[in-house]
C-alpha cells in the first residue's frame, strides 16, 4: 500500500527545530514526508537537514526549481504548514510567492489539495489587522488554519514556548484529512 505524501512546510519560528521529531512521527503515523523550509528555517537547520534526508528519503527543499529539472518529490495528498511566522501567513493570503514554500502552498488552493497551517506568532502579531485579514483570506480558500480556540493560542512577546507548540494538532487534522493509519 502506497503511503500518503505528506509535504511537511516550516518557516522561521522556534518550533521549526523540531522537524526532526515531527517528520519521524509522520512516517511512523503513515505518511511518505517531504520536508520544505523557507529560507531562514532552512539555515536554522542546516545541520540537521542531512538526518532529515535520510530519514524521509527525499531532498529538503527551501528553493525553487530551475525550469528544466524535474521535480523530484511526489505529488502531495496533504500539506502541513507549521509553524507559519506573521511573514509567510500574510506572503500567502496576498500570493506573494517569494519563498518556495509559499509558492507551494499558494498553488496548492489552486489545486485543491488539502493543507492545513498552524501559525505560531506572539500576541502583539495578531493585533495587527493585516494578520486576522489573513487567517480569514486562507480559511476562505479552504485551508484548514489551526489557530484560536482548540488551535495555537499565541503567547506574549518575549514568552517563546516552542515546547508547548501544538504539533498534535496540526498533524491530526492532516490524518483526518486523508484518514492516514499507521
Amino acid at each position: 500500500m502506497n503511503r500518503p505524501v505528506l509535504y511537511l512546510f516550516g518557516s522561521a519560528a522556534p518550533p521549526v527545530r523540531q522537524f526532526v521529531e515531527v517528520a519521524r512521527g509522520a512516517r511512523t503515523a503513515g505518511f511518505d514526508v517531504c520536508v520544505g523550509l523557507t529560507p531562514t528555517a532552512a539555515r536554522w537547520l542546516d545541520d540537521e537537514v542531512p538526518l532529515l534526508e535520510e530519514l524521509t528519503g527525499h531532498p529538503v527543499r527551501s528553493q525553487y526549481k530551475q525550469p528544466a529539472e524535474p521535480d523530484v518529490w511526489p505529488p502531495a495528498d496533504v500539506i502541513v504548514f507549521a509553524p507559519v511566522t506573521f511573514n509567510s501567513i500574510n506572503a500567502w493570503a496576498l500570493g506573494l510567492t517569494h519563498h518556495f514554500v509559499v509558492g507551494v502552498v499558494a498553488e496548492g488552493i489552486g489545486k485543491g489539495i488539502p493543507t492545513v497551517a498552524m501559525p505560531c506568532v506572539n500576541a502583539a502579531y495578531v493585533k495587527h489587522p493585516q494578520f486576522e485579514r489573513s487567517v480569514a483570506t486562507l480559511r476562505g480558500a479552504g485551508v484548514s488554519v489551526v489557530y484560536g480556540p482548540g488551535g495555537f493560542q499565541p503567547n506574549e512577546p518575549g514568552e517563546a514556548r516552542p515546547e508547548g507548540y501544538p504539533w498534535q494538532l496540526a498533524m491530526a487534522e492532516a490524518a483526518r484529512v486523508v484518514r492516514v493509519t499507521p
